[in-house]
């Protein structure tokens, strides 16, 4: 997350954007999220981090298929606050099948998902990647992964506090947010 101005005396804060006026921000080659009404315009990601996540996007969705427990999604919007608005998009999410809504909303969800997946890239700094997490636990997501292919580890983020750094001989495992689901971490970095 870039650091937020400084307010200066004399000068007026910059105005906040809303949710759903980032539904209709677009930059060629970038990816945009809101933070606290902040715009956040991020380059694409990069080879490894795609691939990284399109496996663990497909090993994840068959599972979740076959034995019906909800949606893996890649790329979505989570509004995560109000007033100000924060949407964050995490590289791949899963939702349980009984917290899917109906119909489903054309634009951002307006509630955090089960999992949450952030693939570290290369320019991603330490703070940034901390401040996803704790914006993602005190939303109400109940388990979030951070893989991070350059150093061949995981982190895992619980709700009740607990973190754990995954090695790359050890699997990821969705315990009782994703049920039976395991996945060597050495086979998707």
């Amino acid at each position: 997350m870039p650091a937020e101005p400084a307010y200066v005396p004399g000068m007026s804060a910059p105005d906040l954007m809303t949710a759903d006026e980032l539904q209709h921000v677009y930059i060629p080659d970038k990816q945009v999220q809101l933070v606290r009404g902040v715009l956040v315009v991020r380059e694409l990601p990069g080879l490894r981090h795609a691939r990284v996540a399109a496996d663990l996007t497909f090993r994840l969705s068959v599972h979740v298929h076959q034995a019906d427990l909800g949606q893996v999604l890649a790329e979505a919007g989570f509004k995560l606050a109000s007033d100000p608005d924060t949407v964050r998009g995490p590289d791949v999410a899963f939702i349980t099948r009984d917290r899917l809504p109906d119909p489903e909303p054309a634009g951002f969800a307006d509630f955090a998902p089960d999992l949450a997946v952030e693939v570290i890239s290369p320019g991603d700094r330490a703070g940034e990647i901390l401040a996803k997490v704790a914006d993602w636990l005190s939303a109400g997501t109940r388990l979030v992964w951070v893989i991070d292919p350059a150093r061949r580890v995981a982190r895992v983020y619980r709700t009740d506090g607990t973190e754990r750094i995954l090695t790359v001989d050890e699997s990821l495992d969705g315990e009782d947010v994703v049920p039976g689901f395991t996945c060597p971490l050495g086979e998707v970095i």
